[in-house]
């Protein structure tokens, strides 16, 4: 199962297009939040079943704040990240996740690619595909597969 995870797009949507030519086909797209009004184009641009939350700036928005999805084996966590303050660290989302008996948290919002293998929680961020905070500032995204085992691998990828 291939699995293309995005976050905070913000109506600037080539990028999103470029990533999704990389990757494709995909079986599942995951947006972590700030798709600001147009999660139905992004959907029928993926082509493929969406998942998707509510981030800060999607104001109004009838999206959830937050989903909670097995994928394969695993027990995942979305959310766009803003109520666990994780532009101060990932500790609150983390204890969350776990105190929830999660194995996957995915969360957005800080505009920076993390993946973070945890004691009992694998915590990933996608970054941004618009507006890039980390060094270098290149758009970003994670390809999570998982293999014929049921494993999940990660991988950030750049534009």
């Amino acid at each position: 199962m291939r699995i293309l995870v995005v976050s905070d797009t913000h109506k600037k949507h080539e990028n999103l297009k470029k990533a999704l030519e990389n990757v494709s086909p995909v079986d599942l797209l995951i947006h972590l939040g700030d798709a600001e009004g147009y999660e139905d184009m992004i959907g029928e641009m993926a082509g493929c079943p969406m998942e998707i939350v509510a981030g800060n700036n999607d104001f109004f928005s009838r999206l959830p704040r937050e989903k909670e999805l097995e994928i394969g084996k695993y027990k995942v966590l979305l959310t766009h990240g803003h109520h666990y303050y994780v532009g101060a660290g990932i500790s609150d989302i983390m204890r969350e996740a776990e105190a929830r008996g999660m194995d996957i948290v995915m969360f957005g919002h800080t505009h920076v690619p993390l993946i973070e293998y945890g004691e009992h929680v694998i915590a990933i961020n996608p970054g941004s595909l618009s507006y890039p905070r980390q060094g270098g500032k290149r758009p970003s995204y994670i390809l999570m597969d998982i293999d014929k085992k049921g494993e999940a691998f990660f991988e950030i990828e750049y534009l």
